[in-house]
């Protein structure tokens, strides 16, 4: 463990994010640039968390060597060897900068958006508590909602203009991940597995999860990404510790979150058949497209698909990252960064069908969204 110090001296070498302010006479604008949408809020896990858990109590932080790599501005707290999907697709959706973490966002680079994801997070308040500090869904609704409340002082109180300014705006919601492999499939530590079923578990999930996203809605979110949760069954971390004789896999694992994944989508369409007024939400499949990237790594140019580029063990899914680790040369050959995480490579491919092609997203992609 690192001292205070040491963790010290890491937050301080993080290179902040620098936005201009973008002033008018009478409203704020944001910064001049290409972007199709004026906003993006990100809500999530260690997936898309760039530097949140950075001053946190915690396991789940990624504030040192060797990741960030290959990040333009290096070790930034990004669960990951270089962008995630969030960074790979604000580039898409023609954002200049990053957008920044709400750890660190002032003033009027809110007006741009900004990242509330936490590593360890789930839908549920006590999942990830074995890892330590993060901020749950409900704690990041409630950080935006104060985000909201800042930028209604930029707005010089106007609040349909503000109202119609964060209507137009991008939203991102990837949270479930955690709820299974840090809440449900550890038994030892918290007793979901045994008060629920695997569908009751999912319905409760869902049932917090229509609470939460309705809140986003009320606070002005109508344009909004869901995100299905991935195969966890098949990364480096649960390989190292499955031995059955079937399947790769832990097919246990991913059936219980495919009830969830289902759930979701019908959630979509329920969001969008008029629960929510002017609500428009799209289902973003990376179950699919992780498997397909699973099962046809090599046509995407991935020789290894089953093991960290970087961590300790079997598959290199024992112990995650180390700090100072030397990670394999070529991360663009690997599927995983560490036990957990996709690579750079993985994120960036992910983002590029996400937003151009419905493969992977229902009822539009995330082009279209923009457009609506």
């Amino acid at each position: 463990m690192k001292t205070v110090g040491e963790l010290s001296l890491l937050v301080c070498l993080i290179i902040v994010c620098f936005n201009g302010t973008g002033w008018s006479q009478r409203l704020p604008r944001p910064q001049p640039q290409q972007s199709q949408v004026p906003c993006f809020f990100i809500f999530g896990d260690s997936l898309v968390d760039n530097g949140n858990n950075n001053g946190m109590l915690t396991l789940a932080r990624a504030n040192y060597r060797p990741y960030g790599i290959d990040f333009p501005q290096g070790t930034t707290g990004r669960f990951t060897n270089g962008r995630t999907f969030v960074d790979a697709l604000a580039q898409l959706m023609g954002f200049t900068r990053y957008i920044p973490p709400y750890s660190r966002a002032r003033g009027p680079e809110l007006l741009r958006g900004v990242n509330y994801a936490s590593g360890a997070a789930g839908i549920r308040d006590e999942t990830g508590d074995n890892l330590g500090a993060h901020s749950s869904m409900n704690g990041q609704v409630a950080n935006f909602a104060n985000t909201v409340m800042q930028m209604r002082r930029l707005f010089r109180g106007d609040t349909n203009a503000l109202s119609s300014y964060l209507n137009t705006c991008i939203y991102y919601c990837g949270l479930g991940s955690n709820d299974y492999l840090n809440n449900y499939f550890m038994p030892n530590f918290y007793t979901t597995s045994s008060d629920f079923t695997t569908k009751a578990y999912a319905d409760a999930l869902i049932q917090d999860y229509t609470r939460q996203l309705t809140q986003l809605h009320s606070l002005g979110a109508r344009k909004v990404i869901v995100t299905a949760v991935g195969p966890i069954g098949c990364i480096p971390y649960q390989l190292a510790r499955y031995h059955g004789n079937s399947s790769r896999c832990n097919e246990n694992i991913n059936k219980a979150i495919l009830l969830f994944n289902s759930e979701l989508r019908n959630l979509v369409d329920r969001f969008n058949g008029g629960q929510l007024q002017g609500a428009k939400f799209v289902y973003l499949d990376s179950y699919k497209s992780s498997n397909d990237l699973y099962q046809n790594g090599t046509a995407y140019g991935f020789e290894v698909i089953d093991k960290g580029c970087c961590g300790v063990g079997r598959n290199n899914g024992q112990i995650t990252c180390l700090p100072l680790q030397q990670p394999c040369a070529d991360r663009r050959k690997y599927l995983f960064w560490d036990a957990f995480h996709p690579t750079e490579l993985a994120n960036v491919i992910f983002a590029q069908s996400a937003y151009q092609s419905q493969s992977y997203t229902y009822p539009v992609n995330i082009q279209q969204l923009v457009t609506l």
